[in-house]
């Protein structure tokens, strides 16, 4: 007969045969099917849990500001090797051919426009609107509040930069009148010859390209700062679980040096400041892009060739004599831009945007990629995907799995093919010798 099934699950009112097997079974256990023997289960769950903190949920209004602060970063972090070769180029190109073949007049050509009168006769003004509060937030948080250190070796760079500019624009005015004379007789002087409704013919030098590209070029330099001003959050996370767990192993941590008040007080600064900074930070670009455009203007209807030229000269010199000479020696002030009392700048790439295409990420090797491009991180919104140690990680998992997936030697498989080879020869033999002895015996 077929007998019922018993069930899994035993009942309390079962039989005790039942329940003596079932307890001899699994003696020690609390149920039938409880395999963990005098295991504490919070206690594994506990150590199943990560220690390093993780970072907060990012809200759709942070990642909408993300991408455009990192399409800000590629239009003012343009290769600014290359443009500054593009100014010196199209300064003397274009306004060559300006001097022969004029263009076209459009609304730039006015000298009443819009732009003209208010941002590029007030450039200068406009610059210092945006670049002075920057520098001063930027240079406070990572000083960690020090305002002594911001006023002696951070802001000097902006007072040095106001005073070259007032300097060379007076120098050009007085070139302009020194070297030039008047289209009427008996006006020696620059002033009496315009008072009288005549023109002054001398040597002008542009004051407006001088302006349009050394102000756009010192944005450039003091925008630095928000290269990786968004691992300074991340920073001041592992630093504060590093301290409160009393882990001293983490020695790759810029923060690790500073004192509990600095770190608190880079904490508050940094929460309180990052927006200003932010919009500061596209501001200085959308400042920057203008200067680009209304250069351009100048280039088309203003001035000559030669003192166009003459004029960019000037102001490529002068920000490479202060931002790129004098600024990175050690022992002279003021510090150069992003110097603080941390660096997290430590692992940013300060390099412009390349203007070639980047290799694909899943290319590994090949003629066209180097070896130091394989090993890069790919990188989204300027932010690392992961670590270099979990880079390895996942390499060191590759070559295992690649290793798993060649096939093994079969030494067993071999030797019996072997053996059927030699057994198939042996009746080939045995079959010839049959047949000769068969036809031997014909004849």
């Amino acid at each position: 007969m077929v007998q019922k099934r018993r069930s899994l699950h035993n009942n309390q009112q079962s039989s005790p045969n039942t329940s003596n097997s079932s307890t001899s079974t699994a003696p020690g256990a609390s149920g039938a099917f409880n395999y963990r023997q005098n295991v504490d289960d919070t206690k594994l769950r506990n150590e199943s849990k990560g220690t390093r903190p993780t970072a907060t949920p990012t809200s759709i209004k942070e990642v909408l500001t993300m991408m455009i602060l990192h399409l800000c970063k590629k239009i003012i972090f343009f290769d600014i090797n290359l443009k500054v070769g593009l100014y010196l180029g199209s300064l003397f190109l274009i306004s060559l051919i300006g001097d022969f073949l004029p263009y076209p007049k459009t609304y730039l050509a006015r000298s009443d426009n819009l732009f003209n009168v208010y941002f590029v006769k007030m450039g200068w003004a406009w610059t210092m609107l945006f670049s002075v509060p920057y520098l001063c937030v930027t240079s406070l948080t990572i000083c960690c509040g020090d305002l002594q250190r911001v006023l002696k070796q951070n802001l000097p760079r902006i007072g040095i930069a106001t005073v070259f500019w007032f300097i060379w624009t007076k120098l050009f005015n007085i070139i302009e009148s020194s070297y030039g004379r008047c289209t009427a007789r008996g006006f020696d002087t620059k002033s009496l010859c315009l008072k009288e409704g005549h023109l002054w013919h001398g040597f002008d030098i542009s004051g407006h390209a001088f302006i349009l590209i050394y102000s756009s070029l010192l944005l450039i330099e003091e925008a630095r700062p928000i290269i990786g001003w968004e691992s300074i959050k991340d920073l001041l996370r592992n630093e504060e679980h590093n301290r409160n767990a009393g882990d001293k192993s983490q020695t790759t941590n810029p923060l690790k040096n500073l004192k509990d008040n600095d770190l608190k007080t880079l904490k508050d600064l940094y929460e309180r400041y990052t927006p200003m900074v932010r919009l500061l930070f596209i501001g200085m670009t959308m400042l920057q892009l203008l200067w680009d455009v209304m250069l351009v203007g100048t280039m088309l209807y203003y001035h000559r060739m030669v003192e166009k030229v003459v004029s960019g000269i000037i102001a490529i010199l002068t920000w490479f004599f202060t931002y790129r000479a004098w600024y990175t020696i050690p022992t002279l002030l003021p510090d150069p831009v992003g110097k603080g009392v941390f660096n997290y700048q430590a692992k940013c790439d300060h390099s412009s945007v390349p203007l070639r295409r980047r290799a694909s990420l899943l290319q590994q090797g090949g003629s066209g990629t180097s070896s130091n491009s394989s090993k890069e991180i790919p990188k989204f919104m300027g932010m690392p995907l992961y670590t270099p140690k979990q880079q390895q990680q996942q390499q060191q998992q590759q070559q295992q799995q690649q290793q798993q997936q060649q096939p093994q030697p079969n030494f067993i498989f071999s030797s019996l093919q072997g053996e059927q080879l030699t057994a198939h020869q042996a009746k080939i033999s045995g079959f010839d010798r049959y047949f000769s002895k068969h036809e031997r015996r014909e004849l």
